[in-house]
């Protein structure tokens, strides 16, 4: 079945095409959710009710650009969303001099698995930032935008992330070069 099919049968609510979707995309939608989330526990939480919203929403995907980007789309929003409830979000002075840290990791002495522990354990704000500054290419004044924020605060939040996984990383025993 082609995956314009599939769409139009999850459009017309066919459970099987539901569950087809979901198993040809939610491992990837599950490292999206790692992503943004604090543990695993909560990206799951993330990854099925995200899901649920794809499929409420699906039928507005009008087949216009990509179907994984378009999910991908929903599922951040989603994500964001819930930590938009909480009042974890500082605003800070727009004269904020954003000085970049620049950290180079060395494959063979930090693994991916390590990046992945330390961004998790970020505070909400940095982590969220971070990720779609750096892993998602968001502007400064996208995330603004997406997380009700102003420009000084996405950049200040950048920079202590960066600061912070520094840190870690030089703390845990990585060899430390240059992270953009």
């Amino acid at each position: 079945m082609s995956l314009e099919q599939l769409i139009n049968n999850c459009k017309k609510n066919d459970i099987k095409a539901q569950e087809q979707l979901y198993r040809l995309y939610s491992t990837k939608l599950f490292s999206v959710c790692l992503k943004y989330s604090r543990n695993y526990e909560e990206a799951q939480d993330n990854l099925q009710e995200g899901f649920l919203l794809i499929f409420e929403k699906i039928n507005q995907f009008s087949f216009k650009g990509s179907f994984e980007g378009w999910m991908k789309r929903i599922l951040i929003n989603y994500v964001l969303q819930q930590y938009r409830k909480e009042t974890f979000l500082n605003i800070v002075d727009e004269n904020f001099e954003d000085k970049e840290v620049e950290v180079e990791i060395d494959d063979e002495d930090v693994s991916m698995d390590y990046l992945l522990k330390i961004i998790q354990e970020l505070p909400d704000k940095y982590r969220l930032v971070f990720n779609l500054y750096v892993i998602d290419g968001y502007s400064h004044q996208e995330i603004a935008d997406m997380l009700k924020i102003s420009v000084g605060t996405s950049k200040s939040n950048l920079s202590r992330a960066r600061l912070i996984l520094k840190e870690k990383i030089e703390s845990g025993n990585g060899k430390i070069k240059s992270l953009s």
